[in-house]
């Protein structure tokens, strides 16, 4: 088993967390912080959009179960990585779009997937994801850990994960 981990950040932790989590061949999700200049932020830090941290999740996958360029493709598609500093209703810096890479080969894989993503037209607007080395990652506080599976019927949930689960059931079929 070849264990890898890449952190990315598409709006609310909350709506990637349980999207990876049902991937095959991802081994962990966790929720934290990344990207910014304060030393152990919290959410309350996060949210005042001052600390230049984004909403990120850390991914840790089997590389022969699943590719980066896969989990990269699965994240293009579940988030809109065409709104600056923007998710649905989620606005602010903490809400970017990023890949946050932490060697050349991933740096080199989120680049081919972002020119990928405008080739194919996925997207009509183009694409504002950053690449962002990886700095110090940040655990969330564990009530944000596996959130939509303590809370499933929480609006937030029913309106911004739900669909985004549809959505990638849409895409594995395919």
């Amino acid at each position: 088993m070849k264990t890898e981990r890449i952190v990315l950040a598409g709006g609310c932790f909350w709506c990637l967390e349980p999207i990876f989590k049902r991937i095959k061949g991802v081994q962990s999700v966790i929720c934290g912080y990344t990207g910014g200049t304060l030393n152990a932020p919290t959410y309350d830090d996060i949210c005042t959009g001052k600390t230049g941290h984004a909403e990120v999740i850390k991914v840790y996958f089997d590389r022969s179960k699943i590719s980066l360029p896969e989990l990269l493709d699965i994240f293009f598609v579940i988030h809109d990585p065409t709104t600056l500093n923007r998710q649905g209703a989620d606005i602010g810096t903490q809400y970017r779009s990023a890949i946050f890479y932490d060697s050349e080969e991933q740096r080199a894989a989120a680049e081919t997937a972002i020119l990928e993503v405008e080739k194919k037209g996925t997207w009509t607007n183009p694409t504002v994801t950053t690449l962002e080395r990886l700095t110090e990652f940040f655990e969330a506080e564990e009530y944000h850990q596996e959130f939509f599976a303590k809370n499933p019927n929480n609006r937030y949930c029913q309106i911004s994960i739900v669909p985004k689960l549809a959505k990638l059931e849409s895409k594995l079929k395919k």
